[in-house]
């Protein structure tokens, strides 16, 4: 009788232990399988999409200013440029007896600025003044136009071109001179003179 107690409860300790183990491999299979579940349901990374390459800008700068004095002899300045599209330009027309300045910032379209009328309400008195218009430095540009010009104007090129006074890279500056007025001066530079038109 002992020999059957003794192969019964081998046989009840196998029994049992098989129990133990078959429960200890299910839930440890549970987990791995949860984890799995996780890992397919999780929707994978969406691609981001690259922004398609801008080529720099890669010719001289050009810049042509024309002025005219309306009827009530205030001006207006139009120009052209080959800058892209929305650069950023600052106008400045400035009075050389007094070095009254006025200013407007302007935004290339389509190749083309414009900015004013410039000049109190009485209009311009007669004498010379300046026009000069500016690129401004890269950190103010529109993203657009920095992926063409660089983060500080890196890509502009020619004879227009300087670095900023203020250590922000590059810009870019174009001066005229004129007269307005019938009063006849002499002068070795070259002078435009308006007209009231």
């Amino acid at each position: 009788m002992t020999a059957w107690y003794r192969a019964m409860g081998a046989g009840l300790l196998l029994v049992w232990l098989a129990g133990c183990t078959g429960g200890e491999e299910e839930a440890a299979s549970e987990p791995a399988e949860t984890s799995t579940a996780a890992e397919t349901r999780e929707p994978p990374p969406e691609a981001t999409p690259e922004a398609p390459e801008v080529p720099p800008f890669d010719q001289p700068v050009m810049i042509d200013v024309s002025s005219r004095l309306g009827s009530d002899r205030r001006l207006t300045v139009e120009g052209e440029t080959n800058l892209p599209e929305a650069t950023r330009l600052q106008v400045i027309v400035e009075r050389e007896l007094s070095g009254v300045r006025w200013r407007e910032r302007v935004s290339v379209e389509e190749g083309r600025f414009m900015a004013g009328p410039f000049g109190p309400g009485s209009g311009l008195p007669d004498g010379g003044y300046r026009v000069t218009v500016d690129v401004q430095e890269g950190s103010v540009q529109p993203r657009s136009v920095r992926d063409r010009l660089g983060e500080q104007n890196e890509h502009l090129s020619g004879p227009l071109v300087q670095q900023s006074r203020h250590g922000l890279g590059q810009v870019a500056s174009y001066s005229q001179r004129f007269l307005v007025g019938s009063e006849t001066r002499r002068t070795l530079d070259h002078v435009e003179v308006l007209e009231v038109e």
